[in-house]
């Protein structure tokens, strides 16, 4: 892939499930769900066509936009001793008007 996005490379379906890692239900995801914006966990280092490019094959819907932010991994205790969560990177991915994804059923 060119610096500029030109040039898609197609990502196979083994690629694509490693891009989107599982989707995030929250109260916060849900409430999104209703504005036809879904939530994804996914990997640290896909970018934003890439993420696109993956909803789109898997779920066969329209992407039109993909906002991502990476949580920080807090520092925890583990049964009495300090640990560190892992980073998380997560995907807003706002579908075409209409869309939706049900995330109640398993992929096809």
């Amino acid at each position: 892939m060119s610096a500029h996005g030109k040039g898609k490379a197609n990502l196979s379906r083994e690629a694509m499930y490693t891009v989107i890692r599982n989707p995030i239900i929250t109260e916060k995801a849900t409430l999104l769900n209703e504005r036809s914006t879904v939530v994804f966990r996914v990997a640290m280092d896909a970018t934003k066509p890439q993420i696109k490019q993956a909803v789109e094959g898997l779920f066969g819907v329209t992407v039109t936009g993909v906002n991502t932010l990476v949580t920080k991994g807090k520092t925890k205790r583990f049964r009495g001793r300090p640990g560190e969560r892992s980073d998380v990177k997560k995907a807003y991915v706002k579908l075409a008007a209409g869309q939706s994804i049900d995330l109640t059923t398993g992929l096809a």
